[in-house]
């Protein structure tokens, strides 16, 4: 069970999403487009790297490494913040880091404040916490604006209006900041945004981030984006505040240099980040004079006792299983319910909220394995689900007494069937009987019953005339008569 603080808002059953999102013929346009973009791009700049799997293989270690150790790298990654005279403040829950937050906020006495792209503060839901305070959070990457305009959620890690195409935001834009003319040009849409920000960027002084990665040897922070409004966040207010996942730590400056490889190439198909921003504490004169961050949990160590789900903390945010996975494609990632959608949601979700309030998303997945084969740190995506899955079943008997339980009854009879050689054949001669009315040129089409529900979407094999028993059988009886 996950404690009643841990905060994500939640949709109803992914199998209920998706059939409405795959009703959404547009979405479903828009959604193929992108992914299908990116993908090209990714394959094609890590095709240029060599030595690309020694470098999977690489973050993988630096990963399990620091999930071993965690304990000790984040007491040294705290010591060495607070040396270079920034402020640590401990948030086991999603409530006491927007507390926390929210009261870093109202001491500056400012209302408004410009945030850097992070999925971790809308993991705890920091924006609606801060307007309840009656704070102004300003989101200023390109597509987080879209979303916070069109007052809807992100679908997706990296590119959060991914579901959106360019006339949607032009007309969003025309409504939202006063443009009738504007056009639907991606340079026209973009110099809207870039004038919308920049005056929000000189006034406000009081900024927010997430955090990519932060080096417990040197205490401190990476920041990496694509479009430079970080390095505006990051530079010009005079307070920081930078939440942060624990798991983010990486023990030795020299590992991010793994990293650096890794994600870009992983996520939007760059061989380096345009802006890469890292900072150590505070320096007079130079960036914010004021620098907190808060270090969250909100699950994340129940999920480190997990020692098969303890992989998932491993992820680095880069969406290239998203951006792979045919589920996700076609639903788009408001199907999922949470801010972290795709396969890398459908197993962090469940771990951080309880499956108990997920127990759908685990089955949102194929198991087609191409998830595993991109992720730059080699999270067993199809492993953990399964696992994830058997976590489910269990929870759900734990509800059903016994043999009332259909599936527990229908295991049983298979368990009877299979586990006796003659019971066995005689229950595929039945089957071969009982799928006559069914079967069309040797296949399946239309099945009986909960049946009709697989063979909707495909076709089933019949059981053929001769089993592989018979076949072997007659096989050694001719050998014996030669």
């Amino acid at each position: 069970m996950k404690p009643d603080s841990v905060i994500i808002e939640l949709s109803p059953e992914f199998s209920v999403g998706a059939k409405q999102a795959l009703q959404n013929t547009q979405l479903r346009r828009n959604m193929g487009k992108a992914t299908q973009t990116i993908r090209a791009k990714r394959a094609a700049v890590v095709g240029e790297v060599a030595d690309w799997e020694e470098l999977r293989d690489a973050g993988e270690r630096i990963k399990a490494d620091t999930m071993a150790h965690l304990d000790v790298y984040i007491q040294q990654l705290e010591k060495n913040i607070q040396a270079a005279g920034g402020t640590v403040h401990w948030a086991s829950t999603a409530a006491q880091a927007n507390d926390i937050v929210t009261r870093l906020i109202q001491a500056t006495k400012s209302k408004h404040i410009i945030k850097v792209k992070s999925l971790t503060t809308d993991e705890i839901r920091l924006n609606e916490a801060l307007e309840a305070a009656g704070i102004t959070p300003i989101e200023t990457d390109l597509a987080e604006l879209i979303i916070q305009l069109a007052h809807e959620k992100s679908s997706h890690i990296l590119v959060p209006a991914i579901h959106k195409n360019r006339s949607e935001i032009r007309e969003l834009f025309q409504k939202a900041m006063h443009l009738p003319d504007l056009t639907d040009d991606p340079k026209d849409l973009a110099a809207a945004a870039r004038t919308f920000l920049r005056e929000k960027f000189m006034s406000v002084k009081v900024a927010t981030s997430g955090a990519n990665f932060a080096i417990a040897e040197t205490g401190s922070v990476c920041v990496v984006e694509s479009e430079g409004n970080g390095r505006m966040c990051l530079t010009l207010p005079d307070v920081l505040i930078t939440v942060m996942g624990i798991e983010k730590i990486l023990p030795r400056w020299e590992d991010l240099g793994v990293f650096m490889q890794l994600l870009p190439r992983s996520s939007t198909g760059e061989r380096m980040n345009p802006y890469t921003s890292i900072w150590t504490g505070v320096h007079p004169g130079d960036g914010p004079q004021e620098f907190h961050i808060v270090l969250l949990d909100n699950g994340r160590t129940q999920v480190l006792g997990d020692s098969v789900g303890r992989q998932t903390l491993h992820c680095i945010r880069c969406s290239a299983c998203i951006n792979i996975c045919p589920v996700y494609e076609r639903t788009g990632g408001h199907a999922y319910g949470s801010v972290y959608p795709g396969p890398i949601g459908a197993i962090l979700t469940p771990q951080l909220v309880g499956t108990e309030h997920t127990s759908s998303l685990p089955y949102a997945s194929s198991l087609c394995g191409a998830c595993y084969d991109v992720c730059p740190v080699k999270i067993n995506i199809p492993e953990v689900l399964v696992h994830l899955r058997g976590r489910v079943v269990r929870e759900q008997h734990t509800h059903v007494t016994g043999w009332l339980d259909p599936e527990s009854i229908g295991m049983a009879g298979l368990a009877q069937v299979f586990g006796n050689r003659v019971t066995y054949e005689a229950a595929q001669a039945m089957g071969k009987l009982a799928q006559w009315p069914f079967v069309h040129e040797g296949y399946i089409e239309n099945g009986p019953g909960p049946l009709g529900a697989w063979t909707a979407m495909r076709d089933l094999q019949a059981i053929p005339d001769q089993t592989f028993r018979q076949w072997w059988r007659e096989r050694n009886k001719h050998d014996d008569n030669a």
